[in-house]
C-alpha cells in the first residue's frame, strides 16, 4: 500500500503548501461578505465555518468521488496520479476560484460570474449550460440512490423511490438554507468521511485475499472496444473520474456556501479544503476498487468483473460494502452511499433555482416565486430519470468537465485583470488549458459525442490533434485579450486594487 499512503500524504501536504499559495494569490480581505452585508433569511444566511465546510463537502461530493473513482479504477492504479494531481492543481483551485469570485460578486451564481469575466455571449451560454448540467446532476444523484434503496427494499421499485427522493428535493429547493441543509448536512458530512474510513480499513483487513496494486502507468482497462483495443486513458479516464479530481458541478455549488461564509479568510478551509477532502475520499474508493476487483495473479480478470457490473454503479458499491464491512458495517456504509448523493442532488436543483433567479432578477424571498421555478425543474428532472442511467452519466461527465474548463478560464481572466501581477493568472490558466484539451478530445472521440473513436486509431489521432490545437487556441485567445494592452490593463488593475483597499 505504498502508493496509497504516498498519494494520501501528498494530498494532505498539498492542502497546506499549494493551498496556502493559492490563498496568497487571491489576497483575502476583511471586507464584509454577502451573508454579513445582505442577509435575507433564505439563501444569504451566516453559517459557522466548520458547518459551512461540511455543507460544501456534501454539496460537491455525492456519488462523484465514489462512482467516478470506482469507474476510473478500471484503468488500474494510474488513476491515483490523476486523482492527486487533478485535486491539488486543478479541482481545488477551481473550487476556491468559483467560491471567491462568487463571494466577491455578492454571491452571484456561476453563470453570472463567468459572464462578467468572459463576456455577454458566454454569459448566456453559461446560463443555459449550467441549468442543464444541474438538472442532469440532480437526476444522476436521484436515480443512483433509488437503485440502491430498491435493492434493500424488495417490495419497492426504483421509480417509487425516485418519487420519494423527488419530494425531498422539492422541500430542500424551497426552504431557507438553515432549515434543512444547515441542520442535517453536517451530520451526513461526517457520515461520508466515516464511510470512506470504513472502506479503507476493510480493504486493509482483507489485503490477504485482495491485495492493493502499486503504481503502474500501464493501461489495464479490460476488453476491447469496437476491435480497436483498450479504451485510452486520455481522455476517457480524465472525464470518467470527474468529481474525484475536478468538477464543474462544484462551481455551481460554491455560490450556495459563498452566500453563507462570514469571512473571506475562511475560503481556503471551506472551498480548497473540501475539494482535498473529496480527493481523499476518491483515492480511498479507487484504491479499494482496484484491490477488490483485481486478481492476485495479476491476470486482470478482476477488473473485467467490475466492467461487467457497470464500473461505478450501485451494484459494485453494494458488493464492495457488504464484502469488506460485513453484515453490520455494510448497511452503515450503504446508508452513506445512499444519503450523500441525495444531499448533492437537492442542492443541484437548489442551484438551478438560484441560477434562474439571478438570470431573471427574481426575488427569492417570495415563496410563490420560488415555487414557479422549483416545480418545472423537478418535473423535468423526473422525466429525464426514465432515460438509461449510464447514458445520463456520460453526458453529465462531459458537460461537467467542460464547465470546469470555462470556470477556470474565467478565474484566469479575473487574476490577470484584477491584480498588478498578471503572472498570478497561471494557477488557473494552466489547468484551464489542460482541461480544454481533455474536454475537446473527449467531445471528438466519445460515442455519445462526435464518435471519432469508431474510426479506430485514425479517429483517436484526429481527436488528440483537435483537442491539443483547441487548447492552444484558447490559450492564445486568453493571452491576446489580457496582455494586448499592458498600459491600459495596468491602470485598470491599479484602480481595482485601490478600490478593494
Amino acid at each position: 500500500m505504498v502508493t496509497f499512503f504516498v498519494a494520501l500524504a501528498i494530498l494532505i501536504g498539498g492542502y497546506f503548501v499549494y493551498g496556502s499559495l493559492v490563498e496568497k494569490i487571491f489576497k483575502p480581505t476583511d471586507n464584509p461578505t454577502p451573508a454579513v452585508a445582505n442577509p435575507d433569511g433564505v439563501d444569504y444566511v451566516p453559517i459557522p465555518a466548520a458547518k459551512a465546510f461540511l455543507i460544501q463537502l456534501l454539496n460537491i461530493a455525492g456519488l462523484g468521488p465514489i462512482f467516478g473513482a470506482i469507474s476510473g479504477a478500471m484503468w488500474g492504479p494510474s488513476v491515483y496520479i490523476w486523482i492527486v494531481a487533478g485535486t491539488l492543481l486543478a479541482g481545488a483551485v477551481h473550487d476556491f476560484t468559483a467560491g471567491m469570485l462568487s463571494e466577491r460578486n455578492d454571491g452571484a451564481s456561476i453563470s453570472e460570474v463567468t459572464g462578467k469575466y468572459l463576456g455577454p455571449v458566454m454569459h448566456n451560454v453559461m446560463r443555459v449550460f449550467s441549468v442543464v448540467l444541474l438538472v442532469l446532476v440532480g437526476v444522476v444523484f436521484m436515480v443512483g440512490p433509488a437503485g440502491l434503496l430498491a435493492k434493500l427494499t424488495p417490495g419497492m421499485s426504483v421509480k417509487l423511490w425516485t418519487i420519494i427522493i423527488l419530494c425531498y428535493y422539492f422541500l430542500a429547493t424551497l426552504l431557507p438554507i438553515d432549515k434543512i441543509i444547515g441542520k442535517v448536512y453536517p451530520f451526513f458530512g461526517i457520515l461520508l468521511i466515516l464511510m470512506a474510513v470504513g472502506i479503507i480499513i476493510g480493504t486493509m483487513i482483507h489485503s490477504g485475499e485482495r491485495p492493493m496494486m502499486e503504481l503502474t502507468l500501464k493501461n489495464l482497462y479490460p476488453g476491447n472496444v469496437d476491435g480497436t483495443g483498450v479504451k485510452p486513458i486520455w481522455p476517457l479516464m480524465f472525464i470518467t473520474v470527474a468529481c474525484g479530481a475536478i468538477s464543474g458541478f462544484h462551481a455551481t455549488q460554491s455560490p450556495i456556501v459563498s452566500r453563507c461564509i462570514k469571512s473571506e479568510k475562511e475560503g481556503r478551509r471551506i472551498f480548497y479544503g473540501a475539494m482535498v477532502a473529496e480527493g481523499i475520499i476518491a483515492l480511498i474508493w479507487a484504491s479499494a476498487a482496484v484491490a477488490f476487483f483485481w486478481n492476485k495473479d495479476g491476470s486482470g480478470s478482476g477488473l473485467s468483473a467490475l466492467k461487467a457490473i457497470g464500473g461505478g454503479n450501485s451494484s459494485s458499491v453494494y458488493e464492495m460494502c457488504v464484502a469488506l464491512l460485513g453484515k453490520v458495517g455494510g448497511p452503515i456504509a450503504l446508508l452513506g452511499v445512499i444519503v450523500c448523493p441525495i444531499t448533492s442532488g437537492d442542492t443541484a436543483f437548489r442551484s438551478a433555482r438560484m441560477t434562474i433567479f439571478d438570470w431573471f432578477k427574481l426575488d427569492e424571498k417570495k415563496i410563490k416565486v420560488r415555487l414557479s421555478a422549483a416545480i418545472p425543474l423537478l418535473l423535468i428532472g423526473y422525466a429525464i430519470s426514465f432515460i438509461n442511467y449510464n447514458v445520463v452519466w456520460r453526458y453529465f461527465s462531459w458537460s461537467n468537465q467542460t464547465l470546469a474548463m470555462i470556470v477556470l478560464w474565467a478565474g484566469a481572466v479575473y487574476l490577470a485583470t484584477n491584480y498588478e501581477n498578471k503572472n498570478r493568472c497561471w494557477i488557473a490558466a494552466i489547468p484551464a488549458t489542460f482541461m480544454s484539451a481533455v474536454s475537446i478530445t473527449y467531445l471528438m472521440y466519445a460515442p455519445e459525442c462526435i464518435n471519432l473513436g469508431a474510426k479506430g486509431a485514425t479517429g483517436l489521432t484526429i481527436s488528440y490533434t483537435v483537442g491539443v490545437i483547441a487548447a492552444v487556441v484558447f490559450l492564445a485567445i486568453f493571452l491576446f485579450t489580457t496582455y494586448r494592452n499592458p498600459a491600459a490593463s495596468l491602470e485598470r488593475q491599479k484602480a481595482v486594487v485601490i478600490g478593494r483597499k
